[in-house]
């Protein structure tokens, strides 16, 4: 009876994701002063893999270091190998110390790439500036 009422475990068998093969694409580097993202996407934009300072393992202002930006592109890279791809517009965003080295990085990994652009947001006059203080 004992064995009756012991309950079988049931297993789930994780579905496996059919890689496909991207030859190119586009490499997203954003670079502020607290963290650095990373994305890499297929030219019609949907996002293959991502990255960042904080996932490798970084955390507080270590984030923001060219050190770690360079190990997020490492991590970025092996994610990126299965779907083979081979060459990548490179556009970044933003400024922060490791935007350079994460270029850098992307250079010496194997995949060609074809063009630098700079799209960070620059604004023009932007908001109303607060008024003056009278004491």
């Amino acid at each position: 009876m004992a064995s009756a009422t012991q309950k079988k475990k049931v297993t789930k068998t994780k579905k496996s994701k059919a890689r496909r093969k991207v030859k190119s694409g586009i490499i997203y580097i954003k670079s502020t002063y607290n963290n650095t993202l990373l994305s890499i996407t297929d030219t019609t934009g949907a996002v293959l893999v991502w990255s960042s300072s904080g996932r490798v393992g970084f955390a507080g202002t270590r984030k923001a270091t060219p050190y770690s930006a360079m190990q997020a592109v490492a991590n970025l890279i092996e994610q990126i190998k299965p779907f083979g791809m081979e060459e990548a517009q490179v556009i970044v965003k933003g400024i922060g110390s490791a935007r350079d080295s994460a270029i850098r990085a992307l250079s010496t990994s194997g995949i060609a790439i074809t063009s630098i652009r700079d799209m960070t947001p620059i604004p023009h006059n932007g908001v109303r500036a607060p008024r003056r203080r009278r004491v």
